[in-house]
């Protein structure tokens, strides 16, 4: 039987149909009715967060808190290569240049020894990015942003439900922007958030995602349509319910496959981070020494049925439509660069067998 990567979770058929029941009363479908609305409270309660605007993907998400900070036309925002291409996208669309930091060794988030060499008149912000659940470094961030008169704004698109010393990841920052995708720990089929303290750019952040309408013959600014349906709002109802659980079972998985390849010659893991309570989003191995490379390693699994993902690979600032920028190029991050070759991340999901866990393992240690 084939083992994907992930695999999303849902409630039950009953619980979801009792939960969209009413929409077929109402008729209002979209537009930020009553789903939308309970599923926003709930978050802002959830996350500890005063402010959590809901939108239809990750993306947008962050493409309009960065929108909403209003930096200059031209400015340098400090991030990693090492992340899906959503992120530098998003810097790039608002007229800002990216200007890559590589990651440390052991967690693969940005190596916040070498932020402050980046650091010019250009730069506005940092955009850090939270890895496979791995929460950066968010008080040296904060520490280097201060003194910097910067604004950090976290992709925290894998760190749903993360806390550190008791604190939401939802908390650090200037803002933070959640994938709610399908394939994350927590979903709302496709959707996002950004989460944020600043009661000034609530209006703003709706007005982006809303066309700017205020009311039925007032359109106060420039927007787009980035709006949550009432379907995926009902989905994020009905999951959370159950996220604690699914946290619990994806945390017997990783224990597993820790229990497996702990220690073994050529596997290098990421080690469980201090003072971090994780949601166990994914499980990279980087296969360093290893009797096989990882592109073999893959093949394999393949063969067997097994998906597992090069999960980053190629880093953001090795893409083509980046080739052209003076701070691109995978030479100048070279851990980013070795470890999105040396990388997979091997199927992780709350509903994977623990005796499927077992196989994958026999495979990969047989070679």
């Amino acid at each position: 039987m084939r083992i994907n990567v992930t695999r999303s979770s849902m409630p039950s058929y009953e619980e979801y149909c009792e939960e969209i029941k009413k929409l077929w009363d109402s008729h209002w479908l979209t537009n930020m009715g009553v789903e939308h609305k309970e599923l926003q409270r709930e978050l802002e309660e959830y996350l500890s967060c005063p402010h959590v605007v809901l939108y239809t993907n990750g993306h947008l998400a962050l493409e309009n808190i960065i929108a909403a900070m209003q930096f200059p036309e031209g400015g340098e925002v400090i991030t990693t290569p090492f992340t899906f291409a959503s992120t530098t996208h998003a810097i790039v669309r608002n007229g800002l240049v990216p200007v890559f930091c590589d990651v440390n060794t052991y967690d693969y988030t940005l190596d916040t020894d070498k932020i402050e060499e980046l650091i010019t008149e250009k730069t506005v912000a940092i955009v850090p990015v939270h890895v496979y659940g791995n929460l950066c470094d968010v008080e040296k961030i904060e520490q280097i942003a201060e003194a910097n008169n910067l604004k950090v704004i976290y992709d925290a698109a894998h760190a749903f439900a993360v806390k550190y010393k008791g604190v939401s990841s939802a908390c650090f920052g200037d803002a933070s922007m959640f994938s709610f995708h399908a394939t994350k720990v927590f979903n709302t089929i496709e959707g996002g958030a950004v989460c944020f303290r600043n009661d000034k750019i609530v209006e703003m952040m709706n007005d982006m995602k809303n066309f700017g309408i205020r009311g039925p013959e007032s359109v106060v600014f420039v927007g787009g349509n980035a709006k949550m349906s009432e379907f995926q709002a009902a989905m994020g109802i009905c999951n959370l319910r159950h996220l604690n659980e699914e946290i619990a079972k994806r945390k017997k998985v990783s224990e597993r496959y820790r229990g497996h390849l702990d220690g073994a010659v050529g596997i290098k893991l990421c080690s469980p981070q201090k003072d971090v309570d994780s949601n166990y989003a994914y499980f990279p191995v980087v296969f360093d020494g290893f009797t096989a490379t990882r592109n073999e390693v893959y093949s394999v699994l393949i063969e067997n049925g097994i998906i597992a993902r090069k999960y980053f690979y190629p880093i953001t600032n090795d893409f083509e439509c980046y080739r052209g920028y003076e701070t691109a190029g995978a030479e100048k991050t070279p851990v980013a660069a070795y470890i999105a070759d040396h990388v997979l991340t091997l199927p992780m999901y709350a509903d994977l067998t623990l005796e499927d866990v077992d196989r994958i393992c026999r495979i990969i240690l047989s070679l």
